[in-house]
């Protein structure tokens, strides 16, 4: 009887999210998370009834998992994989019970095998367990949405968890990141490692300051050869030896570096390859060595990972390019201290004439404790007032964003607080020339507003898509 009951939940279960989703797409609407959220709640144990129904690939980490995941999307494509991806970032327990089940037939058999998953990190521990990836991959830990996550160790022992309860996981790890390395070192799982070899960074972004200066084995301060952003580098404890692993894919040069995009040097094992990345920033170059890691545990051969890694296309708000009137307007998330300091160190590498916006929201969906703006490198963009036009402040919280920039050296003259999402718009391409490029830096929840509001206005495809 208990049986029957089950089947028939997990069979209800599928039938209400599939009818859900449809009205839901009829509407116009995203249908990400409403019919995962109906799914598991008639069926609980939802995740665990469907784990042996796919091949799940978990991406999870604080910055980069969207990109990364587009990334390993090329890869398996070029493999000649059909699987599944929480496309939208959708990636709390929701999503995922939304993509699982919008692949499944209505008697319950997957019809597709393998499930490309990005995942929160703070849902990753009870998700982890229960669906049992074959591969993890963790891209960094960066202090992020404090008055949800906590301190940065608070997300990699929750990550730890996660990965504790499925130890036949392949694990791909940032050899860069000591936290994240630290995961390779204490568990059992199998591990390859990507990261930078040592003192290849362009000059420019040289950084010698780390926010996690202490050995993760014996608190000793970390000493640094080379230091990317952030406290990615080689490192190693002058006390016990703890060490930046040796790294399986590694960048062994970065050969050109502009705003448009950067050609490196990998190593996959012993083998070197010429690679033109068509994403700019040098978070990318972490995140293309990801996917080059995921690519070559998908057997591809050198010239495939390659062609991936050149043909790949910024996601939705990931660097996402649209032309405007004649203008090209790009729109970079931004979420904390480490992530925006390098969207502004991007925006360095900018030669021509642009204007600025701040979109920063303080929702559920963004985190409601703006204070981390005050660690942002806002101090840098004065330098940059011959080629940055206009500031512009917009969402929630855009009287604190044009505090910040006053505070920063901005002239209060040269900003303008514009709540109204198409009046700044507007208020931009009049301010701008044709072929100038206007960036639009948003938190996540202004992401989807403006977004929505440049779908309307210029035709673009829904953010599921």
């Amino acid at each position: 009887m208990k049986i029957l009951l089950h089947n028939f939940r997990i069979g209800m279960a599928i039938l209400i999210t599939k009818l859900t989703i449809f009205f839901l797409r009829l509407f116009g609407r995203g249908a990400t998370t409403l019919p995962g959220k109906i799914a598991l709640k008639i069926c609980p144990s939802l995740f665990s009834d469907l784990s042996d129904r796919f091949r799940i690939i978990m991406i999870t980490g604080t910055n980069g998992k969207t990109t990364t995941a587009r990334i390993i999307s090329g890869m398996l494509n070029q493999a000649g994989i059909n699987f599944i991806t929480n496309k939208s970032g959708a990636n709390l327990s929701s999503g995922i019970a939304t993509t699982l089940v919008s692949s499944l037939s209505l008697t319950g058999k997957s019809l597709v095998r393998t499930a490309l998953l990005e995942t929160d990190e703070g849902a990753f521990k009870i998700l982890a367990p229960k669906l049992k990836p074959e591969i993890i991959i963790v891209t960094n830990f960066f202090e992020d949405q404090l008055d949800r996550f906590g301190h940065v160790y608070a997300t990699l022992n929750s990550v730890k968890e996660g990965i504790l309860g499925t130890p036949e996981s392949k694990l791909i790890l940032n050899a860069d990141d000591p936290l994240c390395a630290s995961l390779g070192q204490t568990l059992p799982n199998s591990v390859d490692y990507f990261g930078l070899a040592d003192d290849v960074y362009p000059e420019d972004y040289i950084k010698a300051s780390s926010d996690i200066a202490y050995c993760s084995n014996c608190r000793s301060r970390y000493d640094y050869s080379s230091n990317s952003f952030g406290h990615l580098g080689h490192y190693k404890c002058p006390n016990c030896g703890n060490e930046r692993p040796q790294a399986q894919i590694e960048c062994t040069q970065v050969l050109e570096y502009d705003n448009l995009s950067s050609t490196i040097e990998i190593m996959i094992k012993d083998q070197k390859i010429a690679v033109k990345l068509a994403l700019p920033g040098l978070y990318n170059i972490y995140n293309a060595l990801a996917g080059a890691a995921a690519g070559h545990l998908f057997e591809l051969k050198e010239d495939d990972i390659v062609k991936v890694l050149a043909d790949i296309e910024s996601g939705f708000g990931r660097m996402e390019s649209i032309n405007v009137e004649g203008r090209t307007l790009k729109m970079i998330l931004v979420k904390n201290p480490t992530g925006f300091n390098q969207v502004l160190e991007y925006l360095l590498t900018q030669k021509t004439s642009c204007t600025v916006a701040f979109l920063i929201n303080n929702k559920l969906g963004d985190g409601t404790d703006i204070s981390w703006l005050w660690d942002v490198n806002f101090e840098i963009l004065p330098a940059m007032q011959d080629t940055i036009k206009s500031f512009y402040a917009s969402g929630t919280r855009a009287v604190d964003m044009a505090v910040r920039l006053k505070y920063a050296g901005i002239p209060e003259k040269n900003i303008t607080i514009e709540k109204n999402m198409q009046e700044l718009i507007n208020s931009m391409i009049e301010a701008s020339k044709e072929n100038d490029t206007l960036y639009l830096l948003p938190t996540y929840t202004a992401m989807l507003e403006i977004r929505k509001v440049l779908k309307e206005r210029y035709n673009l495809k829904e953010f599921w898509e």
